[in-house]
């Protein structure tokens, strides 16, 4: 049943398919499979709202799936939904918390948000995936840079910046043109610029 509900799925009968997997899912509403079916169906259609939807049905049920709640968090972010997406990178964290993808991705998403608060919490999580990393993670270093600067431009004239904070972007700005001068030396000059608008070379 399931094949062929997919099959109606692959052939674009969108509202075969709804039903087919509707009835399989009164015989069985604890089929991950169908649910998650109907979510992509629903996303496939262009109907985000609906694969919002989806979603949450099914996360309620089955709370420890990983893959759902990156999904979801996905199409928030698409959707320029942050607060939505950044509750649902809070829960993958929890669940993963040695996987530096999910502390990048809520870094990202806490850096998208902005005010003093949320940089500074991106700044954090950015740290925590150079941790993981032993270092090795490009955007992390540069996030590093961009909070610090951001910080720096919303506390000016209120409070001096701490020494810590200095000493991290100051590292973070090091292992970046190092890294660039290993792996890309033509665009390090590129890279000098950007930080030195960063103030940070």
């Amino acid at each position: 049943g399931r094949l062929e509900a997919m099959l109606l799925e692959a052939k674009g009968s969108w509202a075969e398919a709804g039903k087919a997997y509707s009835n399989l899912l009164e015989d069985n509403a604890l089929d991950q499979v169908i649910h998650k079916r109907k979510a992509a169906m629903e996303k496939a259609q262009g109907n985000l709202s609906g694969a919002i939807e989806c979603l949450n049905k099914y996360l309620e049920i089955f709370m420890a799936d990983h893959d759902a709640w990156r999904e979801l968090a996905e199409i928030y972010v698409s959707l320029q939904m942050y607060k939505q997406a950044a509750f649902c990178y809070e829960e993958l964290i929890l669940s993963q918390p040695t996987n530096p993808l999910c502390h990048l991705a809520y870094a990202d998403v806490l850096y998208t948000v902005g005010g003093l608060e949320n940089l500074q919490a991106a700044k954090k999580y950015y740290a925590s995936v150079i941790d993981l990393t032993g270092g090795k993670n490009t955007r992390a270093l540069f996030g590093i840079c961009l909070c610090t600067c951001a910080i720096g431009q919303l506390t000016k004239g209120r409070n001096k910046e701490e020494k810590e904070s200095l000493e991290l972007q100051s590292l973070a700005a090091t292992a970046l043109e190092k890294d660039y001068k290993q792996i890309a030396p033509s665009k390090l000059s590129l890279l000098s610029s950007a930080l030195r608008s960063l103030k940070l070379s």
